[in-house]
């Protein structure tokens, strides 16, 4: 499920893009006034083309799923790799020309080393910006909105769950599952 409709505090779908564009276009031909979509990995809006059929629509953001994410540029192709320029201290580019390897594959296994290591942290973070984003969307205007901003940038979901507790039932439980993502 990489999206979800909501109409009003009412969840109303989730599931891919293309199921989600034809769930938007029949809840706008239903007379569903405040319909919003929201990306779940990040908790952004979605804004949806819904001219034509559901067949139509559904093609349209299927083709776009399905479409490379980022051309392909100069380097080594093949493996992904793109030349870009590195500022360096003298003395750090006499310590990289000397390790086994080579200076690039050295700046790749520190990078990796690291991306590994902070991993969890930037899943934490990840999940709570999508939490925020489509806490700002939803529930900016409900009460203890800043409490529960509070508690989800503090890591404390539980007093988070607390402030929650009189919200709309749909929206509170999507933004506990961004937040635990």
């Amino acid at each position: 499920m990489t999206h979800t409709l909501f109409d009003g505090h009412r969840r109303l779908a989730a599931g891919s893009l293309p199921d989600m564009a034809v769930a938007l276009l029949e809840a706008s031909r239903s007379g569903s006034k405040w319909l919003l979509l929201f990306e779940n990995a990040t908790g952004r809006q979605v804004d949806i083309d819904t001219r034509g059929s559901p067949a139509e629509v559904a093609a349209r953001y299927a083709a776009a799923e399905s479409a490379p994410a980022t051309p392909r540029g100069p380097g080594r192709p093949r493996l992904g790799v793109v030349p870009r320029e590195v500022t360096l201290l003298p003395h750090q580019w006499e310590w990289l020309g000397a390790q086994p390897g080579g200076t690039s594959v050295t700046l790749r296994k520190i990078v990796e080393h690291a991306r590994k290591a902070g991993a969890a942290d930037e899943h934490t973070r990840n999940a709570r910006e999508a939490a925020y984003h489509f806490l700002h969307a939803m529930a900016g205007h409900l009460p203890e909105y800043e409490e529960v901003t509070r508690a989800l940038f503090a890591g404390d979901l539980d007093r988070m769950d607390a402030h929650m507790a009189a919200w709309p039932a749909d929206v509170r439980e999507h933004a506990r599952q961004l937040a635990r993502a």
